[in-house]
């Protein structure tokens, strides 16, 4: 009991934040780096052939967001501008691609279909997100 009372309670240790919103952030940033990062160096070190420029940007990209995730499981405060990048991005795909689908009837057996499930999964860690240090620290600027 004493213990799951602590991981609800503000901690000093965490510049404040709960212990669990620290935890459930490095099990993303975990999930990212083993999942994202490895599909995507696999996808760079595999490719044959001649890229389309628009997809190498995007394997390159992802593979430099989910790499730098892997210090997200160290530092999951100081990295959590790489957490809002894939809220952002994800959440600008379902609105996009995946909401004007889904409206018109045509979002099911599409490839899009196949990866909605994937990003509606932003909404764990968006919950758990501190978003009032998000706040103070990042838009305010203050330590």
């Amino acid at each position: 009991m004493k213990m799951m009372k602590s991981l609800v309670q503000p901690s000093a240790k965490y510049s404040g934040v709960l212990p669990i919103q620290v935890y459930v952030m490095k099990l993303f940033f975990l999930l990212m780096f083993l999942f994202a990062a490895k599909d995507a160096w696999t996808e760079l070190f595999t490719h044959q052939g001649e890229w389309n420029p628009e997809v190498a940007i995007a394997w390159c990209s992802i593979a430099a967001y989910t790499t730098l995730s892997g210090l997200g499981i160290f530092h999951p405060l100081k990295m959590l501008p790489i957490m809002l990048f894939m809220y952002f991005y994800k959440g600008l795909w379902l609105c996009f691609v995946a909401y004007p689908l889904w409206k018109a009837g045509q979002l099911s057996g599409t490839d899009a279909a196949d990866w909605t499930p994937i990003f509606l999964i932003i909404l764990i860690p968006m919950i758990f997100t501190p978003w009032k240090y998000v706040f103070k620290t990042f838009v305010l600027g203050r330590a």
